[in-house]
Formats: structure tokens, sequence, C-alpha cells
């Protein structure tokens, strides 16, 4: 049986490109699938010049305005991860936001796409469990520091009062049943939150295969010139961010990422669609190293306005479980009620 491939066009690629990927779930899958990339001709069709005429083994893949269509009857829900994880592994499709399957014959020009995960989510297939790691030696210090080059550095690892933080969430996670049966912890590799995952499996009897370390979707929300300033200059950004989701804090010559909270917002959406895709009825612990990833996936989970997010912030070592029973009713403001349904689109 031939291997599955997976055709993807777009607009953005001017070349030809072949990716072997070799699927997370190698149980379902288990062999390799090549990613082909291909220039997108027209919006309205699939079809790679590499092969014409499909097979029912051959998935394509239109990208267009930030989405990506899958068109096929056969494409299981592990090989959608794999396709997503391809997608962004080639580094300028990094906008991608969301991965559409379609019910249609492959052989359609066009077709009517569901979309596997959108915010807010009309609901979850799994649980979720949104934890800060505790403080680190640098926020110890009161610097703020996001440059995800020194994220695994000692200076980024938890200090003793983190330390103290990431145990309480660790009893706070075993008290709430959060690892009944099992669960899956998907920290960032930043060493703080790294160091609170595993603190957390050490309490609720977790072995590290269930630790998933995430690479970038959870990295600190990078601050660009706010880099090295005193921790308590973020407030000047979240007033910015009460004006738009959009505006980015000045950028920095040591090449630290400038973060709007759209920016963010794009890669907890994208973290979340990998985990609706890839697990159902799972308890899932979310451990980030800083409160803006939280705060802002929490308010686009409950549709709230994404310029209030800091109204939701996280303090060292919180906990908060968040599914669709227990989303929260947006507060009212003086201003009037702030609602967004399409984040970040929320003027």
């Amino acid at each position: 049986m031939m291997a599955p491939v997976l055709i993807i066009a777009s607009h953005q690629l001017k070349h030809t490109k072949k990716v072997e990927v070799t699927p997370w779930d190698s149980n379902l899958l288990g062999h390799p699938h090549s990613i082909i990339a291909t220039p997108l001709q027209s919006p309205n069709k699939f079809f790679s010049p590499i092969n014409p005429k499909p097979s029912e083994s051959q998935t394509s893949i239109a990208i267009a305005g930030g989405s990506a269509i899958s068109i096929s009857n056969t494409l299981k829900k592990p090989l959608l991860v794999c396709a997503l994880s391809a997608l962004l592994s080639l580094g300028d499709l990094r906008d991608i936001t969301r991965l559409y399957t379609a019910n249609s014959n492959i052989n359609n020009d066009t077709a009517e796409a569901s979309g596997l995960f959108q915010m807010p989510p009309a609901k979850l297939s799994n649980r979720y469990y949104l934890v800060r790691s505790g403080e680190s030696e640098l926020e110890k210090k009161g610097i703020i520091n996001t440059n995800p080059v020194a994220k695994t550095s000692m200076d980024s690892g938890l200090s003793e009062e983190g330390k103290e933080q990431a145990l309480k969430a660790a009893l706070e996670l075993e008290a709430m049943g959060a690892c009944e049966g099992s669960c899956w912890i998907w920290p960032s590799i930043t060493q703080r939150a790294y160091q609170a995952a595993e603190i957390i499996a050490a309490v609720n009897n977790i072995g590290r295969s269930r630790i998933v370390p995430e690479y970038s979707f959870l990295d600190a929300r990078g601050l660009g010139a706010f880099e090295g300033r005193d921790l308590k200059d973020i407030n000047e950004i979240y007033a910015s961010d009460l004006i738009s989701p959009n505006l980015k804090p000045p950028p920095f010559t040591d090449g630290t990422p400038n973060e709007s909270v759209a920016d963010v917002f794009v890669r907890v959406t994208q973290l979340m669609s990998i985990l609706e895709t890839q697990y159902s009825s799972e308890n899932i612990i979310i451990v980030s190293p800083d409160s803006d990833n939280l705060t802002i996936l929490q308010a686009g989970l409950t549709g709230l306005d994404l310029r209030r997010h800091s109204e939701l912030s996280f303090s060292h070592g919180e906990v908060r479980f968040v599914d669709i029973r227990s989303i929260p009713s947006p507060k009212e403001p003086i201003s009037g009620l702030f609602k967004c349904l399409k984040p970040p689109n929320c003027t």
C-alpha cells in the first residue's frame, strides 16, 4: 500500500518543497508520510501540478487567507495533526490558524469545510487545566525576561519560592482530580515551566512519558524593548493592549520578539488545534512560563474581548480549570459589555 501523500498548495510558496514527516501516533499510521508543498495557482483549484489526478491515498491542501483547507474522505485525525505540524515546519506558513477537513469528493473544485477548532469553540473535546509556572530566578529579581534564546538557562528556572508555588499547584491539581486515571502535561520548554511540569507529574504519580514538551507555542510573550526592564513596567504593555490587540511593544536590538496580543492569540490557537485534534476525552494540563499565554487563551476560549485579557491575570503557580461548562460570563464594565465572537477581530 502506498504511503499517503499530503499535497499543499500556497500563494506564499514560490518553489515546490517536499518534507518527510513521521506521524506522532505510529500505532495508527505506522510509516512516514510525504508532505509536498507547491505554489497555489488558483484559490479554487486544489490540484497539485506534481500529480493532477490524486489517488485516494493523497490529500490536497489549499492555503489562502491564513487557513488550510483539506479535502479528503479518508484522512484520519492523526494525519491532520501531522499535517499541521508539517505546515508550521515550513516556516513561511506560520500564519495558519485553522486546519479544516471537508467531507466532499476529492475531485471537487470547491468544498464546504468544517473547522476542527475555532475560537471561541462551540465545545471542547478535552478537559483543560491552565497553570502558570512558579516564579523564576529573574522574576525574583524583578527583571523582565522573554527572549526565547534564554528560555532554557538556569536564570529562567524556578526560584526557591517558585518551587513552592509549583508544588502548591501540583497539590491543587491533585485535589481537583486532574490526573485521576491519567492526564497529559504540556509545558513550555522554558526552564521554569518544564520544572513545574516535573513537580506536577511527581506529585500526581504521572510518568515522564506523559510530559509533552512544547517548543514554541507556549513561549513567554516576547516584549521587545521591555526586555531587561523592571517587571512593573509591564503595565505599560497592558495599557497598550487595551487600545488594540494588534499593537506591538517596541522592537529591541537583541532579537527579542515583540508580540502583540493577536500574535500570541495565533500561537495559542495553533496549540489548541493540535490538542483538540490529537486527543479526545483527556485531561490536559497546560503549563505556561507567563500569564499572557493563559489570559489570551482563556479570553479566546470564552469569547471575551482580547484587549481585556490582562484582567484575567494568573499569579505564579495559579491553576484554573477550563471547559465549556465552566466558562464565566463576561464582566460588564462601566463602558458596556465587551464580547468578542471572532477574535482577534474585536473592534
